[in-house]
């Protein structure tokens, strides 16, 4: 049966498994927005291209799914460039669909045009550095196969974004509908590892007095949490992760180190600093935060294992003695059958040594000598209302990193990706979209300029969603590092806020600030965290900051 090719991608859509479309329509686009119209995949209206490509990496965050978004040519597709690259940092599943001129005026400087013609933009290229594969799909008889190609790199292990683009004429034209069965739709299946493939990490283990686990994303991306827990507890390892992978153990666990990495408090630093002889790594890739700017001490005399799906990440910056490349849960899993448990009173003593390192922590890795004590307690009540079934979106990343101990029950997704300001709100609308559950987006006060408007976006489609804003009328990061490398000579960090209460008010939704102890407190008594729309203020002073140095 012929169709026309706009319906042909909404049912291609469809058979990925895409429920939920993040854009913003223009004319050269509108056959594919015709299609959607008695489509079962919900079109999103959002407030601006960077935002509808944040809120797809949100989605695919939160769901492990492909995230989807929608533009049209020229600056609909320019607009998503920041979020694009993003997610191609992070590695995420997206799928881009964008209009284009019609080929017959490619070259003669048609509006919008961004074919690469005639000295109009160049929209290969310009994605070409932040997807995995990108087309403009010019002609109906090869389209299966960009079909196809897009469905495998978007299923693979190791995905990342992925951008049609269809000229206004081809979206009219007609295709066979039967191309979609030639595609391959189905997701990619790990292997089972066999015992023999483990045997030598197995090994290591039983040789070493005292291993740490340093679990990245990639424990997170495999499924493999309950497997990370099953082998710390049986051998009773320690866990550190990094930023990305707070969480994979409940961080409330005794054996929890928290997370590893230049921003955080330093616990896990010191205890692998000066006890661990053995680190298996697993998902990691040791990047600069993780590392401490790849400091040599935190390597120096231990034998260091891997195992990650990603060929190109092992021994990328350090060499192992045994670098496994494969699915993270299966190898645990085939791990586990080999090992036999520790002693039982082992954990006891891990537990005071543990304890006993992070009591010895000097000044030289207090973070926060003082002024932060609203944000700590913010943090310490949101554990305490929220220790399961919450979801957070965290653009500022030091706070939480610190002061929130993540179960296994809540899911935090710090913006790790480029780490660009203006993320945290739209994925964290796009997440809200997955399942119903309290979520939290977080981020300073520069950040929230950047993508306030799509707070709208959570009005008109009844997102639930707590907007948790730092309020110190700066650029937090560059302020601090202006004091301590340039003298003080500030330019360019601090602004003047609008009134954030007003601006709620505006938007229909509830806000509070908080500037006294007792106004935390309220904020989890007063306001509706599960089904409202929040904005919440706390106000810190710009002159106060984290005791860390970013060497920037």
């Amino acid at each position: 049966m012929q169709i026309p090719v706009s319906e042909l991608v909404v049912r291609y859509l469809e058979r990925l498994g895409i429920d939920t479309l993040f854009g913003v329509p223009g004319a050269h686009i509108l056959p594919v927005y015709d299609a959607l119209h008695d489509s079962t995949v919900q079109a999103v209206l959002a407030k601006h291209e960077q935002g509808a490509a944040f809120m797809a990496g949100g989605y695919a965050r939160a769901s492990g799914r492909i995230g989807a978004c929608i533009t049209t040519a020229g600056p609909g597709a320019t607009n998503l460039v920041t979020g694009i690259a993003n997610a191609y940092a992070d590695r995420l599943p997206i799928l881009i669909i964008t209009g284009e001129t019609p080929t017959h005026i490619f070259g003669k400087g048609g509006l919008q045009e961004s074919s690469g013609e005639g000295g109009s933009i160049d929209q290969l290229s310009l994605f070409k550095g932040i997807t995995r594969y990108n087309r403009i799909v010019e002609r109906t008889d090869y389209l299966p196969q960009v079909l196809n190609r897009a469905a495998k790199i978007l299923r693979s292990p190791n995905p990342g974004p992925v951008l049609l683009s269809f000229p206004f004429n081809v979206q009219r034209e007609l295709a066979d509908a039967s191309a979609l069965d030639a595609i391959q739709f189905e997701p990619h299946r790990p292997s089972v590892h066999e015992a023999a493939a483990v045997r030598p990490l197995a090994e290591r283990l039983a040789e070493a007095r005292s291993p740490v686990i340093v679990a990245g994303y990639g424990c997170i991306r495999a499924g493999a949490q309950a497997e990370v827990a099953a082998l710390s507890e049986r051998l009773k390892i320690p866990v550190t992760t990094s930023l990305k992978a707070k969480g994979v153990i409940d961080e409330r666990s005794p054996l929890s180190l928290g997370s590893l990495g230049v921003t955080s408090s330093g616990h896990a630093y010191r205890y692998l600093l000066e006890k661990a002889d053995l680190l298996l790594i697993l998902g990691a890739s040791f990047n600069e935060r993780t590392s401490y700017v790849w400091d040599r001490q935190l390597l120096a005399g231990k034998r260091v294992v891997q195992v990650d799906h990603d060929f190109e990440q092992l021994e990328k910056v350090f060499e192992a003695e045994v670098a496994i490349e494969g699915d993270i849960k299966a190898v645990l899993g085939g791990l586990l059958a080999l090992l036999d448990a520790r002693n039982g009173d082992r954990l006891q003593q891990l537990s005071e040594e543990i304890d006993r390192s992070k009591s010895a922590v000097g000044s030289d890795y207090t973070l926060f000598q003082s002024g932060f004590s609203l944000v700590e307690r913010f943090f310490r009540e949101l554990e305490r209302h929220f220790p399961e079934g919450a979801t957070l979106f965290d653009d500022n990343i030091i706070f939480a990193q610190n002061f929130l101990n993540v179960s296994s029950g809540n899911r935090y997704h710090p913006n790790s990706g480029i780490s660009s300001l203006g993320h945290a709100i739209p994925a964290a609308i796009g997440a809200r979209f997955v399942e119903a559950r309290p979520t939290f987006a977080i981020l300073g006060d520069g950040g929230f300029q950047m993508c306030a408007m799509e707070l709208m976006t959570a009005v008109n489609y009844r997102i639930p969603l707590n907007v948790v804003l730092f309020n110190n009328g700066s650029m937090g990061l560059i302020r601090k590092n202006q004091h301590q490398h340039y003298q003080r000579r500030f330019i360019n960090c601090d602004f003047v806020n609008p009134d954030f209460a007003l601006l709620a008010q505006s938007f229909g939704i509830a806000h509070r600030r908080v500037e006294r102890a007792e106004q935390v407190d309220e904020l989890f008594t007063g306001l509706d965290l599960h089904e409202g729309i929040n904005l919440i203020e706390i106000v810190i002073d710009k002159d106060i900051f984290p005791n860390y140095s970013s060497r920037r």
